[in-house]
């Protein structure tokens, strides 16, 4: 298998499984939504209506990196929100007061992100470049 092919391949089930993490919080909140708090940490729960939406909000998030994908073979997305919410999540873990959950979520959305950006780079190292004397 060339180095190109296998970047590519490991590219996909990144985003796969990426997508598939987030769903699985996505359906943790939205199912389950007081034990997805207690169990990240959390000692009061709000609204249950709140964590639902979370839920609902990674159910369309998770949908949105493998359409995009699976339609484009980009991962605009994908690395978008995993910056957003790495910022987030380690700002909010180092003002304090936050559960262990947040600082734990802010470090593995960095890896994930680095992850996939890293094999996003690999990919187009190995795509063959146009000729520039030959077109």
């Amino acid at each position: 298998m060339r180095a190109g092919s296998l970047a590519a391949a490991a590219e996909r089930w990144l985003v796969v499984l990426i997508a598939l993490h987030t769903f699985a919080i996505g359906f943790a909140l939205l199912a389950a939504p007081a034990w997805a708090l207690r169990f990240g940490g959390w000692e009061t729960v709000p609204p249950l209506f709140f964590p639902r939406q979370a839920g609902v909000f990674h159910l369309v998030v998770g949908a949105g990196y493998l359409v995009e994908y699976a339609r484009h073979r980009t991962v605009f997305l994908l690395l978008t929100a995993k910056a957003l919410a790495t910022v987030f999540l380690t700002a909010a873990a180092l003002a304090g007061g936050a559960p262990w959950f947040v600082g734990f979520a802010g470090a593995a959305d960095g890896l994930m992100g680095l992850a996939v950006l890293v094999t996003r780079r690999l990919v187009r190292l190995a795509q063959p470049r146009p000729d520039p004397v030959r077109g």
